[in-house]
């Protein structure tokens, strides 16, 4: 991994006023290289969204905080230098 921070995206007060997410999510995830990750903070398990970020090479890793706040760390796949 570069010596770069992990970004962490915070989407449970977006979720909370109802505003969709997905565009801020994707937004994020153009800018992660191979070998990097992302923390996303959500209200839920959004299972759908893993498919889609599976599709661009990443895997995750659930954590369930608390009732309503789930943290998933997506890594992308690809080569560690």
């Amino acid at each position: 991994m570069r010596d770069k921070d992990i970004v962490e995206l915070d989407v449970r007060e977006d979720l909370r006023l109802k505003k969709e997410p997905f565009d801020k999510i994707m937004d994020t995830v153009k800018d992660i290289a191979d070998g990097e990750a992302f923390i996303l903070h959500a209200p839920f398990n959004p299972v759908p969204l893993h498919a889609v970020l599976k599709r661009k090479g990443f895997e995750h890793e659930l954590e369930k905080i608390e009732k309503k706040h789930w943290k998933i760390t997506y890594t992308k796949k690809g080569r560690i230098e």
